[in-house]
């Protein structure tokens, strides 16, 4: 089998979606669209990848900085695709093989999809074969020209005759190029066309008459093919996304009770007999263990759940880890770092950040845990906080095995309780309590005889 080596164009302006940011590094179902085609193209196992990059080039350069397998060809003036694919010549000497162009904007390409290009393309001998779509509202594309059946030219939208744009079958902008021929014929594309720049389209009248065979491959889900050239487009594309997700997960056994209104991002992992409520938003690299539930209005990003872990509802998880079997919120909140035991209870209005919380341990109630370390069988009182930033230093909080925290307590950073010990509600703790031990950090209560009467009896006098 020949090699493979893909170029992806990248370069464009993307005027029409309105933003500072480049084009291809909006967001798709929680990564760039470029991502997505880069996961495609990785996909196919290729000898190389080369990304045509020119309008914010240096911004994208530096989101995939750290891909080495990935090299960049620079297109300064954009002036077409034929021209940006030209600017991978010099990278691309002396290899031979198949070049399967993809384009920076169309995230809902699968790969089973380009293997079937590369499959039509190498079965018939092709020096090229352009992947089409028959779609509804061919609006923007460039139509494909047939004749007897066969494909004679591709007409951009703007250069098209009436009688032409009522043509349906459009140009997807992915092809798959036999290397030898290609830039030679690339350098003779001129630029009589509407925008006066060098199409790629044109390639298929040259081949034409230099009689090198030119197929097509009509993909069967025209949504696969579709490109994002504005907001509403990268909306509608997310949607197909999530869909998509939402699907495969619930054929593996997840219940989504919602699907409408829950949001997966494309890389989540969720195990079966798992339940998500409407209003859930997992994102990122999440994974979620099997038989778990999680309840409405729930974010989680980055985090790891184990089997049998409940969510209860408006809860926040941000790159933290909870162990089996605990429950955590409603309306909790984990910060980063935060490592919840096997079988432990986070509950409501709890923050935790850089925290680990042992197995068995329960934080039921209005409690602040930062920069902790609380071991197991603990029991965190309502209103606890770990007083743990001086100003300048955050400073560590240490609550061993089996402590008892009373209700209302301050742990004044740097302080450790040991093993056992209690510490008396109300108390601000500012020096270890050693294990067994009680601590007590509370002013003396005094009770003046009498006092309230004597209040009341002065405010009736005025």
């Amino acid at each position: 089998m020949s090699d493979v080596h893909v170029v992806i164009l990248a370069a464009g302006m993307g005027t029409r979606l309105k933003s500072s940011k480049p084009k291809v590094l909006h967001p798709v179902v929680g990564a760039p669209m470029v991502e997505h085609v880069l996961r495609l193209a990785a996909a196919l196992a290729p000898t190389s990848t080369t990304l045509v990059v020119g309008h914010q080039a240096d911004a994208i350069r530096a989101y995939l900085r750290d891909r080495p397998e990935l090299q960049f060809a620079l297109q300064m003036p954009q002036n077409g695709t034929a021209h940006a694919l030209q600017q991978a010549e010099p990278l691309l000497a002396g290899r031979h093989g198949t070049l399967v162009l993809l384009s920076g904007d169309v995230p809902l390409l699968r790969a089973e999809t380009v293997r079937l290009l590369l499959d039509a393309h190498r079965s018939a001998g092709a020096a090229a074969t352009v992947m089409t779509a028959v779609v509804e509202r061919p609006y923007g594309y460039g139509r494909v020209i047939r004749t007897s059946g066969k494909i004679v030219g591709i007409v951009e939208e703007r250069d098209a005759s009436p009688a032409q744009r009522l043509g349906r079958e459009i140009n997807s902008g992915i092809y798959a190029f036999d290397l030898a021929p290609l830039f030679e014929a690339l350098r003779t594309i001129a630029t009589r066309n509407a925008q006066g720049e060098y199409y790629l389209t044109d390639l298929v009248a040259v081949y034409r008459r230099q009689r090198l065979p030119v197929e097509t491959l009509i993909v069967e889900d025209a949504r696969e093919v579709r490109g994002i050239n504005t907001l509403g487009e990268l909306s509608e594309v997310s949607a197909i996304m999530r869909q998509t997700k939402n699907a495969e997960l619930m054929a593996a056994g997840v219940t989504i009770i919602d699907p409408v209104t829950t949001y997966i991002d494309a890389e989540v992992e969720i195990g079966p007999d798992t339940v998500i409520h409407p209003g859930v938003l997992i994102q990122g690299r999440s994974r979620i263990g099997s038989g778990c539930e999680i309840h409405a209005n729930v974010r989680i990003a980055n985090s790891v759940l184990a089997d049998r872990v409940t969510v209860h509802d408006f809860c926040l998880l941000l790159d933290s880890e909870v162990g089996e079997g605990a429950s955590v919120g409603p309306f909790a909140h984990l910060r980063a770092g935060s490592i919840i035991g096997q079988k432990a209870k986070i509950g409501n209005f709890v923050e935790l950040k850089k925290t680990t919380f042992g197995p068995d341990s329960k934080a039921n109630h209005l409690s602040y845990l930062g920069d902790a370390t609380i071991g197991a069988n603990v029991n965190i009182g309502a209103g606890t906080i770990t007083c743990n930033y001086d100003g300048q230093w955050k400073h560590q909080t240490v609550i061993e095995d089996g402590a008892f925290i009373g209700s209302d307590s301050q742990l004044i950073a740097p302080v450790r309780v040991g093993k056992g010990a209690y510490v008396g509600a109300g108390s601000s703790i500012t020096e270890d309590v050693p294990a067994g031990a009680l601590g007590v950090g509370r002013g003396r209560q005094t009770n003046i005889m009498d006092w309230a009467d004597r209040k009341r009896a002065a405010h009736k006098k005025t």
